[in-house]
C-alpha cells in the first residue's frame, strides 16, 4: 500500500460483499472516501459453495467500485465474518528454577506452541496469534515479566484458524481479479477493537450481537480475542412466537412493535389497537401477552448463546461485563426492559454495546493493518520473515 494511496477494504459476511476504500488523512486517520455494498453469489453460512459464482460477484463489484474512484486496485484488505473459524487457546511452560526469565526462554515456548498446532491442525491455516497471558510463579503479569525471577513461567497464545482449502479460494479469488491479500482479518475481532475504544480500553468483555436471523458471541481477554461462536437464529424469532401464539400476521406485530416501548408493570389490560388487526377481524388481545411472549423468547436466546452456553461458564463466574447489541432498533425499545432482565444476570455487569459509525469502525480496522495490535503477531501474506519472528519483533518491541 503506497503512501497515501487509496486502500482497499473487502468484507465478506454470509451473502454480502461490503466495499470500503479511504486514505490516511493529516491528522493520521482513517479517510472513508467511498463505501458500497454488492450481493455475493456462491457463498452460503460463511463457506463458499461456488467459487465461479463467487468469483463474477467479486469481479463485478471490484470493476464497479475501479469505475466509480478512477483507480485501479493492486491489494485489498480481507475482512471476514467469522467464515468459520476455530480458535485455541495453548499455554507452554518453562521451569526457571529460581533463575530469570529471558528472551530465549519465550522463543522457544511460542515455537514449541506454533509448532503443536502446526501438526495437529494440519487442514487449517492461522489468521490470528494473540499474545493473551502471562504467569509467573502462577500469578498473572500485565507485561512480558523479561528480567524477572521465578520458579515457574507459563504463556498462553489464542489461535484464529480457517479451513486451508478456504484460504486458499479466497487468494486465488482476489489473484485472479489481480489483487493481492495484503491481510485476512475477522471481524470479530475489529468488533472487538471498537469496544475496547468506545469503553475506555477496557481489555476483557463478553459481546452478544444479535441480529434478525443470526446471533453471535464473542469473548476478549487481556485485549486478545479468544472465542466467537456464531448461531442461526435471531430476534426474528420473537416476532415470529407473537405471530403463532395470538394469530396475527408478522407484518402487523412488525409494525406493533415499531411503534411501541412495553413496560410489563404499566400494561395492566390494555389491549392491541384496532389499527393492528389489516385485513383481519378484530380480537381483544392483551399487550401483556404480547410481552410476555417475546420475553419468554428472549430468555431462551439469552440462555442458548450466553449462561448455559458451556463455553462461557466458567469465564461468567469470574464476573466478566457483557455488553449487548441489538440490530433491530425497534425490537430493543419495544422489549428494551426484557433484554436488560434477560441478559444481566449472575455477577457480572450489563450494558448494551455503544453505537459504532462506520469511520470508527475504519479507523480501528486501519490501524491495526498499519501500526498492529499490541497484542497480535500478525502473519502477513509473502513476507520475508517467520510468523514466530514477527511476534518477537512485537512482545519485545
Amino acid at each position: 500500500m503506497q503512501e497515501n494511496s487509496p486502500a482497499l477494504f473487502i468484507e465478506i459476511d454470509n451473502n454480502k460483499l461490503s466495499f470500503k476504500v479511504g486514505k490516511k488523512d493529516k491528522d493520521e486517520l482513517f479517510e472513508l472516501l467511498y463505501s458500497e455494498t454488492f450481493p455475493a453469489i456462491g457463498i452460503e453460512n460463511n463457506r463458499i459453495t461456488d467459487i465461479k459464482n463467487l468469483n463474477e460477484s467479486v469481479k463485478k463489484a471490484l470493476y464497479s467500485v475501479e469505475q466509480k474512484l478512477k483507480f485501479t486496485f493492486k491489494e485489498a484488505v480481507l475482512i471476514l465474518n467469522d467464515f468459520n473459524f476455530s480458535f485455541l487457546n495453548v499455554s507452554g511452560f518453562k521451569n526457571l528454577n529460581g533463575s530469570q526469565l529471558v528472551k530465549e526462554n519465550i522463543t522457544y515456548i511460542i515455537n514449541s506452541i506454533k509448532s503443536k498446532i502446526d501438526n495437529l491442525e494440519k487442514d487449517k491455516k492461522i489468521i490470528h496469534i494473540f499474545n493473551s497471558k502471562y504467569l509467573l510463579d502462577k500469578k498473572t503479569v500485565e507485561n512480558l515479566p523479561i528480567g524477572l525471577f521465578g520458579d515457574f513461567y507459563s504463556h498462553e497464545l489464542s489461535f484464529v484458524l480457517i479451513n486451508k482449502n478456504d484460504y486458499k479460494n479466497l487468494i486465488n479469488l482476489l489473484s485472479d481479479c489481480n489483487l493481492r491479500i495484503k491481510r485476512v482479518i475477522s471481524k470479530s475481532f475489529i468488533d472487538g477493537v471498537n469496544l475496547m475504544d468506545k469503553t475506555h480500553k477496557l481489555n476483557s468483555f463478553i459481546k452478544v450481537e444479535i441480529k434478525e436471523s443470526s446471533s453471535k458471541i464473542i469473548l476478549f481477554e487481556n485485549s486478545a480475542l479468544t472465542f466467537s461462536q456464531e448461531f442461526d437464529f435471531g430476534s426474528q424469532l420473537i416476532t415470529n412466537d407473537i405471530a403463532k401464539v395470538i394469530l396475527l400476521e408478522k407484518e402487523n406485530i412488525k409494525s406493533f412493535i415499531s411503534k411501541s416501548c412495553l413496560h410489563p408493570g404499566d400494561l395492566g389490560n390494555d389491549t392491541l389497537e384496532k389499527e393492528y388487526f389489516e385485513n383481519t377481524n378484530y380480537r381483544k388481545i392483551k399487550k401483556k401477552l404480547i410481552y410476555e411472549i417475546a420475553d419468554a423468547r428472549i430468555q431462551e436466546i439469552a440462555e442458548i448463546v450466553l449462561f448455559k452456553n458451556i463455553n462461557f461458564k466458567k469465564i461468567l463466574e469470574k464476573g466478566i461485563s457483557v455488553y449487548l447489541k441489538i440490530e433491530d432498533q425497534s425490537s430493543r425499545k419495544c422489549f428494551k426492559n426484557s433484554y436488560v432482565s434477560c441478559f444481566s444476570k449472575q455477577n457480572q455487569t450489563f450494558d448494551f454495546a455503544p453505537e459504532v459509525s462506520l469511520n470508527d469502525l475504519m479507523n480501528s480496522t486501519f490501524r491495526i493493518v498499519q501500526f498492529g495490535w499490541n497484542k497480535e503477531a500478525v502473519p502477513i501474506i509473502r513476507s520475508k520473515r517467520s510468523i514466530i519472528r514477527r511476534f518477537l519483533d512485537l512482545i519485545f518491541a
